[in-house]
């Protein structure tokens, strides 16, 4: 049988189900990827499963998201998790070395391996050949005690590239086309592959862009070929040795087929508040902008920054914009000060920030109240920049350095310079001071964990009743994002590792009244929400699942998930239920008091369950997707539950 690249990954590493779309399939995982936002959580966790050492190939802990030190919160947590990564046997990104997913493929990404993040964006690093997804922090803490992942067989959806991209055209470019014409739903329940000829004109940071927004469509993965291409890059950071070529075999068919011609794609803008609001930045050309910004783990790349400079080397960007620039990578930024680059946007005008996530996750560099903001970011739903009321536009380098210059939402094809074209360095910078390596695990048992006085403990859950009657406290639309269900940002992520405090933040965006409401019903049986389609979508944080948790969620009922907060339900005991027919939605409101009744019994006998609506006299069908696995972790009030309930 030929087999493509997603597949080939997937049979190497299983080690239970049928490679059948649908069915639940577990999956070895040889190396994970942790941020301080979601790994203070994860080191938690592995405490309380009492972890001797991590069982995979290699994990990384990076601290990229919360670096801004404001109070001793933060680096409290940071002491915490260089004791926990020393303690468990982890690799331990400091501070201003960059963000995860570029420093994770510089570092120790592998073609041919797994990999699992407690990030959704972990799925950049399926730019070298893996598979790479996001998931829950839970997850992810299985995984580093050598548990395999369990996911929904995806079906494998081939993207045929031809043609070359014309100038002012980039990578961004290329997966906001796919977002274009498939929104943000278009990937769910699907692995992404690249392949065709047009791949020999993109670099592997170029694929990166592309690998990383694949969860902006809601994809398991994205996945790319090992290729000379990828040799390339190995052997510019030092680590040819662990280049392996990983290509589709001849006659590899996909399940899904699609084909973009590159010469054919202009330049792509999402409008707010959605990533898959792109029409081409022409139509929307003359519109007034406040800041630009370019970086974050979207555009990640030497070239990002480079072609960015010398756009506007030797001029002046528009009056009163603020120019963000945020480096992705420390060793990155070490080449792009040596190439003068840096020079040219600081004279220009520029803001230089430290290397990490920074604007990207609402740690700074937040935009004026309504004002426009243009961002290589993956990410504009609402709120995310930091800013409440936030205007946040998705585009290239070259259209928000474009847009710089002239200070309004401008085609980069329309000015008056030719399109620079810019040489990665032959030998880049390769900096490792700020990565230190595992402890061995006779020295790992020696270390005892360093927690501040902001780290509180896990609280334990109940197991799922048998009777349920629970008012509905939130009803709320469609593609509802985790950053509305939890917030980033620098009010809330430096409570990452306190979730009595965190929870204090939970759905303030869509109900600012939604806590106090809550903690009602925490000592009592509990609330229902109810949504509408692609409910959380976004990052991964289980956080926006533990929160809600805590403060009392019973019952999630909406019209479908997004695939990593339904895991995240699960594992923290929230029953994720659908409508059996979406329209039923309307049937209820927020107060509603919704009846399950031989609740236990049922998820067990089969997946409809039948909801009743107090006092409306009205009965409603849902659906539960969960296999028998997770029917066990549900009964027994979650993932810690389940696997204490193994350990006895």
């Amino acid at each position: 049988m030929a087999y493509n690249v997603a597949q080939k990954l997937i049979k190497d590493h299983l080690v239970s189900g049928e490679m059948t779309p649908g069915n639940e399939i577990g999956l070895k995982i040889d190396q994970t990827l942790t941020q301080d936002a979601t790994g203070t959580m994860v080191m938690l966790e592995l405490e309380a499963m009492k972890l001797d050492y991590a069982k995979t190939e290699a994990s990384a802990q990076y601290v990229d998201h919360n670096i801004i030190q404001e109070d001793s919160k933060n680096p409290d947590d940071h002491l915490f998790l260089q004791s926990a990564t020393r303690r468990f046997g982890l690799y331990f990104s400091r501070p201003g070395n960059g963000v995860s997913h570029p420093v994770h493929m510089q570092r120790l990404a592998k073609p041919g391996k797994t990999l699992l993040g407690s990030d959704s964006h972990t799925c950049a690093n399926g730019c070298m050949g893996m598979l790479a997804m996001g998931a829950g922090g839970i997850d992810v803490a299985m995984a580093i005690a050598g548990e395999p992942f369990y996911v929904k067989m995806p079906k494998i959806w081939g993207v045929k590239l031809t043609g070359e991209l014309p100038d002012w055209v980039s990578a961004k470019d290329v997966i906001l086309e796919l977002l274009r014409r498939h929104d943000v739903k278009g990937g769910v329940g699907k692995i992404i592959e690249y392949y065709g000829p047009g791949l020999k004109n993109l670099s592997a940071m170029d694929r990166h862009v592309i690998a990383n927004m694949g969860a902006e469509l809601g994809a398991t993965g994205t996945v790319f070929p090992s290729d000379e291409e990828i040799k390339h890059f190995l052997k510019s950071q030092d680590r040819e040795k662990d280049w392996v070529e990983l290509v589709a075999d001849d006659g590899a068919t996909y399940d899904l087929n699609e084909e973009i011609n590159l010469s054919e794609i202009e330049p792509l803008i999402a409008k707010p508040s959605s990533p898959g609001n792109v029409v081409p930045v022409k139509e929307i050309a003359g519109e007034d902008i406040y800041q630009s910004y370019i970086g974050s783990s979207a555009n990640p790349g030497y070239r990002d920054f480079a072609v960015a400079a010398e756009m506007v080397k030797g001029k002046k960007i528009a009056k009163g914009i603020s120019f963000d620039i945020n480096p992705s990578a420390r060793q990155m930024l070490t080449d792009l000060v040596k190439d003068g680059y840096i020079a040219s946007l600081l004279t220009a005008g520029a803001r230089l920030h430290q290397a990490g996530c920074n604007g990207c996750i609402g740690m700074g560099q937040a935009p004026a109240t309504g004002r426009n903001s243009l961002r290589t970011t993956p990410r504009n739903f609402p709120g995310r920049s930091g800013t409440r009321e936030d205007s946040v536009f998705l585009c290239s380098p070259e259209t928000a350095a474009a847009s710089a210059l002239t200070g309004k939402i401008t085609d980069p094809r329309t000015l008056d310079f030719d399109y620079p074209k810019v040489k990665e360095p032959d030998q880049p910078t390769v900096d490792v001071d700020l990565l230190d390596e595992p402890l061995s695990p006779e020295e790992a048992k020696k270390v005892e964990l360093v927690k501040g006085p902001n780290i509180a403990s896990i609280p334990e859950t109940d197991a799922l009743p048998d009777e349920l009657e629970i008012p509905v406290l939130l009803k709320m639309g469609d593609n509802i994002s985790t950053d509305e269900i939890l917030a980033g940002g620098a009010r809330v992520l430096p409570y990452r590792s306190n979730l009595p405090e965190i929870s204090k933040f939970a759905f303030e965006i869509v109900d600012d009244t939604y806590y106090d409401r809550a903690m009602a019903t925490r000592n009592n049986s509990g609330h229902a929400i109810v949504g509408g389609f692609n409910y959380g979508q976004g990052s991964s944080r289980e956080h926006a699942a533990l929160a809600p948790r805590y403060l009392g969620l019973r019952v999630a009922l909406v019209k479908d998930f997004a695939r990593i907060h339904w895991q995240n339900l699960v594992n923290f005991g929230v029953l994720p239920l659908t409508f059996s027919n979406p329209n039923d939605y309307d049937l209820l409101e927020k107060g509603d008091v919704i009846q399950l009744s031989d609740l236990r019994n049922q998820i067990q006998q089969g997946k409809e369950l039948t909801v009743n609506l107090k006092g409306k006299d009205q009965k409603i069908k849902v659906t539960h997707a969960l296999s028998e696995r997770q029917i066990d972790i549900m009964l027994k009030g979650g993932l810690i539950n389940w696997v204490r309930d193994r350990q006895k």
